[in-house]
């Protein structure tokens, strides 16, 4: 995802390799929070980081919802004491920290997601960006306190931007 465009990019491959491809892009029905990464419970920021889907549920309040791996190690690293947590892509069109692409948009990544399980992926990684993260982008916003944690996302960006793979992960699908 990009929070700057307000949208969520999923990406898929053939099973057994080959680079990603574009797959769909799902407009944000709703967004909270400002440009930076989460660090504490409550604050309405969406997260920023190399996430995973590690929950599916289809009794979300929100009609479906896939729950990412907030915090990560690095999230309980850099964050408060109390970092927060239930960061979800959902349905709907309210957010306070999560990724709501409407009940038809939460329906074909839900089963997209379901999908590439069933196919034998154990990792659906979740790519969360503040902006394109390129030299260009951040000299727009050299004085940001996050400078230095947005930097720590650049390999990993401009290494899926130019291979369209993930570094190190056989997977069968990303979403950012």
């Amino acid at each position: 995802m990009i929070k700057s465009r307000a949208e969520l990019e999923v990406w898929a491959r053939n099973q057994g390799g080959g680079p990603f491809q574009l797959f769909e892009t799902y407009p944000l029905s709703a967004t909270s929070g400002t440009l930076g990464p989460k660090r504490r419970a409550g604050d309405y920021q969406v997260p920023e980081g190399f996430y995973e889907i590690d929950r599916f549920n289809p009794k979300s309040n929100y009609y479906l919802s896939l729950g990412l791996n907030y915090p990560n190690a690095a999230d309980r690293a850099l964050g408060e004491p109390n970092p927060g947590g239930d960061i979800f892509i959902h349905g709907g069109e309210a957010s306070i920290g999560c990724m709501p692409i409407t009940d038809a948009g939460i329906e074909e990544v839900y089963l997209l997601a379901v999908a590439a399980r069933a196919a034998g992926q154990a990792v659906i990684p979740v790519h969360l960006f503040p902006f394109p993260i390129t030299e260009a982008e951040l000299a727009k916003r050299r004085n940001s306190p996050h400078q230095a944690f947005w930097r720590s996302l650049m390999p990993g960006f401009l290494y899926f931007e130019q291979h369209h793979d993930v570094a190190g992960a056989e997977a069968l699908a990303v979403v950012r």
